[in-house]
């Protein structure tokens, strides 16, 4: 009971109606008025919001503007999605009303923003993305030679094998990790530091750390595997993988994101319930300056996506390509707080 009474104030705080969360549940969607915004610069001619982004979205985010114009008739919407990369510029031109995105914004694609706004985009997690298993890309992981015995490591481990100047000293050393492993020099094998996913990683999991001088940057995630299944003593950092084309010599690697956890493969599970430190957050990035009301329409479309429903709709693409997952109810109130 305590807990349900301290979700509902946490909930109530942000100035977003949500009346209860029932046995862990949301509660369901109750819409607010919202006017269509007509002097917004991401109002099209036709009189639609236009939405840039990520085109794996592209029929979640059809769901959610269904809902949304059954609940607020008169809305219709424009959608452009071309990819991630474009969502944020989007966002920067102001011709889009948020930024779907299927992954961090890279520094790249944020720098832009910042310099003509003065402040970064809020960044609102919707869900989760990728999760490995028959016929699935496995989602951003660590990979190892088969021959290699170790059978998990923490983050903070995976972070002084990749980085420099972490606390407690770098990683250089199979027997550093593991107290049964071989007294050899770790490996480490990486796409490019170039501004995308590997900086984008090493920023938000690996204390914005530079990467070890013994870091081997390859061009591609297939040339980091290749690397790695022709090395015992290799480790390597990839993004989104089909498993199908991983070489027979290379497996996953297990994470956990502390000591005190278990580390654990990105199956279902481990990515639904955030056990898995590498597991991706899809994203609405919305813009708004520090101590400023958000604009209403972008609050009442975030609202619905956080709701039991948009949720609802979320889990709904379990078994596509992309492979969504719904986010747990402490992570969606945490998300409500940014709308405040």
């Amino acid at each position: 009971m305590k807990f349900r009474t301290a979700f509902r104030v946490l909930l109530l705080v942000t100035g977003v109606f949500v009346d209860r969360a029932v046995g862990g549940e949301l509660a369901a969607y109750e819409p607010q008025p919202v006017a269509i915004p007509q002097d917004a610069s991401y109002l099209q001619a036709d009189g639609s919001v236009l939405i840039v982004g990520n085109d794996g979205m592209e029929l979640l985010l059809r769901q959610f503007n269904e809902l949304f114009i059954r609940t607020h008739p008169g809305f219709k919407f424009t959608l452009r999605c071309k990819g991630s990369s474009t969502g944020m510029g989007g966002l920067t031109a102001g011709v889009s009303a948020l930024a779907p995105m299927s992954r961090e914004g890279w520094p790249v694609e944020i720098e832009p923003f910042r310099r003509l706004y003065g402040y970064e985009p809020v960044d609102i997690h919707i869900g989760r993305t990728g999760y490995s298993g028959p016929g699935r890309k496995n989602p951003p992981a660590v990979y190892v030679n088969v021959k290699n015995p170790l059978t998990g490591i923490t983050l903070d481990q995976l972070t002084r094998i990749f980085t420099t100047g972490q606390p407690g000293g770098d990683l250089t050393h199979w027997r550093q990790v593991d107290a049964g492993g071989a007294d050899r020099v770790i490996h480490v094998y990486g796409p490019r530091d170039d501004g995308g996913f590997a900086t984008a990683l090493r920023a938000a999991r690996m204390s914005d750390a530079p990467f070890t001088r013994r870091y081997e940057a390859l061009t591609g995630y297939a040339a980091v595997l290749t690397a790695v299944a022709g090395d015992v003593q290799g480790i390597g950092l990839a993004g989104f993988v089909d498993a199908a084309t991983m070489p027979p010599e290379v497996r996953l690697l297990a994470l956990a994101g502390s000591p005190d956890t278990r580390a654990t493969l990105p199956d279902y599970e481990s990515v639904r319930t955030g056990r898995y430190p590498l597991a991706h957050f899809i994203r609405l990035y919305v813009n708004r300056a520090p101590g400023q009301p958000l604009d209403p329409f972008v609050k009442e479309y975030a609202r619905l996506v956080l709701s039991r429903e948009g949720q609802a709709i979320i889990a709904g693409f379990k078994a596509s390509d992309e492979g969504y997952v719904p986010l747990t109810v402490a992570e969606v109130a945490a998300e409500l707080l940014k709308l405040k």
